[in-house]
Order: structure tokens, then C-alpha cells, then sequence
């Protein structure tokens, strides 16, 4: 029996998952409805992190303390092993999220008025953050073909042309659990560079690749261009710490870490919390037996629910290369996504994430999270097929 065979009870646990269907949903009740949405594991994290917590408890005294070089050290080592990415540790930046980080980063280096490019379909704070700071949000599509998004670099130009500041780039991509090409990636860069805009790149699903899929950090392949990116990674995702709240930016640029370092102090909310360096620590340097037999988990309950869904007229679902997160394609069935999203909650007591969340290019789609134990996943299936019958 695997550790993630184990069953959970989060009700009652202030689990924004489990917890708070009821304001998202616009729910009275929602204790019959399984959560299968929000971007959050129901597995335990790593024992090493637990006891690294557990010793620092005991320890009763929690005042003010700094990050030491031995958790910007497993930064790096995690990066160069895991990743193949050499980086320098003076070029973290330590933030509360990479939300946090990617709102620090648009209010340093660009100015209200200026504009943002995301391609969507995407996570909805790449375009919600920049709003909210007052910038324009452009949006180029990713286009279709043989079942999974791809880019249209001639209009990727055309909207980079549109005196652009700053690119977000979500890589891998989420929601589809798409892992860009080095061909995809240097295109990006070159097409960046020709019109001098900066790129936020998202990578905080890197680690969770399935099936041998290989992560490639933009900075990597960008050679001298590496001074235009500000990568955005955190172990949150990968080791299901996401309340510990802890991510951090690698930046190049000197100037702009110097600008960004300003902009942090100038929050007033610079320092970290007292256990986020602890779980950070023990999770890049232990934890990694842990997600090796996670991601094996995780590639069967996927295998599971195209089994098993993809047998249902209508629906389709691609296979992600990396993350936990599943993109089920129901167009075919000519059902719009409010009433789909009645028959799931109402019929099914199942709760997924509407595809219009990520931006008009999800209609018709729905993002389930299968990080969960494989029981929890087949009566989720069971559910969906329930809702359509």
C-alpha cells in the first residue's frame, strides 16, 4: 500500500479546498460534494518536513529570524539536480508566493498604463495581478492542434509589437499540463528580445513531470538574454506547502534585483515566516524519494480517469506531461459551462474548476485535480459520470 493510498480528512480544517466550496461556489451546503478543484494535494507532505517542523517547535521560541545560506544552497543544488540549471545563489529573492512575486516584479519594472502580454488559456493571476496594478492586459491565444494548445508565434509577434513591457509565461503550462519544446522556448526569448520586453516565467510546476517529460527552465536556454527573465519557482506545488508560503525569484539583472529588493522593502512585508526556510530545507534536500514515488502516483490516477472518462461520448482528455492537474475537453457535447457546472455540483456533488476561469479559450473545458488517493479518484469519476447520465 502506498503512503498516498492513505485516507485524509480535511473538513473542518480551514481547507480553502474542502472548506470553502461554499463562498466559491455560492453554495448553503457542501458536505456531500467532493472537491476535486482547487491546485492543492490531499497527501501529507514529506516525513522529513514534518520533523524538521516538528523539531523546530519544540524548540517554543519564535522570533525574528533570517534566511541562512544553507536554504539558498539547497536552492541552488535542488536547480542544478533536479533541473540541470546551474544559478548563482545571490540571485534568489525570497517571496511569500509566486504571486507575490510576480506583483513585486510589475510594480518595479514597469510603470501603470503599461502593457502585459499572457497567452491564454492560463492561470487567472496572469492576468488578474497586472489588472489590479493598473496595467493593460493583452492576451494572444495559444492555438489548437492535434489535441493540445500550441503557440502562433506570427501573432505572438504582432502582439509583442503593441510596445509591450512584460511577457508571463507559464512554464510547464497550467491549466493544460503542457511542457514547452527548447524550439518553443527560444522562440519565445528571441521574439522577446526583438522587442525588448521582459518575461515573468512561472515555473512552479517544473518538478511534477510524468512519464519521463523533462522540464527546461527558460533561463537556461536563453544565452545572453538571460538578464530579461525573472524565473518564479517555489517547492509549494510540488511538495504541498502552499500555506507555508514560500517562493522565490532567480534574478541576473543586478539592477533590476536591486529594483525589485527596493520595492519589497518599501511593502514593508520583506521577511518570510519563521518555518517557511525549515520546510523549503528539508524538502530540497530530503524530500525527493518522496516526490519520485508521487509522480508515479499521480501518472496512474491520470491513466485512471482517461480510461475511464475518455470512454464517454464527448469527452476527450489529453494526457499532461507535467503537474497533477487534468484539462477535460466536453465541447463535443454541446452542454454550456453553466449548466455543466449545475449538473457536476447538483447531480454529481462534484466540484471542478470551469475552464472559463482561465480565460474565454476554456469554454467548454474543465480543470480536476487528481492528487488525491486513487479511491478519492474513482469516486470522483463515478461522480462526473453520474452527472452526465
Amino acid at each position: 500500500m502506498s503512503i498516498f493510498d492513505q485516507p485524509i480528512n480535511r473538513r473542518h480544517s480551514n481547507s480553502f479546498k474542502w472548506d470553502a466550496m461554499e463562498q466559491v461556489y455560492n453554495l448553503k451546503d457542501t458536505s456531500d460534494i467532493l472537491p476535486m478543484w482547487v491546485a492543492d494535494m490531499d497527501f501529507t507532505a514529506p516525513e522529513a518536513v514534518t520533523q524538521a517542523l516538528h523539531n523546530h517547535l519544540e524548540q517554543a521560541v519564535f522570533g525574528y529570524s533570517f534566511i541562512h545560506d544553507d536554504v539558498k544552497d539547497s536552492v541552488v543544488d535542488w536547480l542544478n539536480t533536479r533541473h540541470g540549471w546551474q544559478i548563482e545563489k545571490e540571485t534568489i529573492l525570497f517571496r511569500h508566493g509566486v504571486i507575490p512575486a510576480m506583483a513585486n516584479i510589475i510594480t518595479a519594472l514597469t510603470n501603470p498604463g503599461d502593457k502585459v502580454l499572457v497567452s491564454t488559456p492560463v492561470y487567472p493571476p496572469f492576468f488578474n495581478v497586472p489588472k489590479t496594478n493598473d496595467r493593460e492586459v493583452i492576451t494572444c491565444p495559444l492555438v489548437e492542434k492535434n489535441g493540445t494548445f500550441v503557440y502562433d508565434f506570427e501573432a505572438f509577434e504582432q502582439a509583442l509589437a503593441q510596445d509591450v513591457k512584460v511577457y508571463i509565461l507559464c512554464n510547464p503550462h497550467n491549466p493544460g499540463g503542457y511542457v514547452w519544446s527548447e524550439a518553443t522556448l527560444n522562440e519565445i526569448v528571441r521574439l522577446c528580445a526583438k522587442y525588448d520586453v521582459l518575461i515573468i516565467s512561472d515555473e512552479i510546476h517544473a518538478d511534477l513531470m510524468l512519464d519521463g517529460a523533462v522540464h527546461t527552465p527558460l533561463a537556461k536556454v536563453a544565452g545572453d538574454e538571460i538578464d530579461r527573465i525573472i524565473t518564479c519557482m517555489a517547492p509549494t506545488k510540488t511538495f504541498n506547502l502552499a500555506g507555508i508560503q514560500i517562493a522565490y525569484m532567480i534574478v541576473t539583472d543586478k539592477k533590476k534585483r536591486a529594483q525589485l529588493e527596493a520595492v519589497i522593502m518599501a511593502s514593508g512585508h520583506g521577511g518570510l515566516n519563521n518555518f517557511a526556510p525549515i520546510a523549503l530545507h528539508a524538502a530540497y534536500t530530503e524530500g525527493k524519494p518522496w516526490l519520485d514515488e508521487l509522480l508515479v502516483y499521480v501518472s496512474k490516477n491520470i491513466d485512471y480517469v482517461i480510461a475511464e472518462l475518455g470512454q464517454l461520448p464527448g469527452i476527450h482528455i489529453p494526457k499532461p506531461q507535467g503537474t497533477y492537474l487534468i484539462w477535460i475537453d466536453y465541447r463535443e457535447l454541446g452542454i454550456d459551462e453553466k449548466d455543466m457546472m449545475k449538473r457536476l455540483l447538483e447531480v454529481g456533488h462534484l466540484a471542478l474548476e470551469p475552464g472559463s476561469k482561465y480565460g474565454v479559450e476554456g469554454n467548454g473545458f474543465l480543470r480536476m485535480n487528481v492528487a488525491c488517493s486513487l479511491d478519492t479518484v474513482k469516486e470522483g469519476v463515478a461522480r462526473f459520470k453520474q452527472a452526465l447520465a
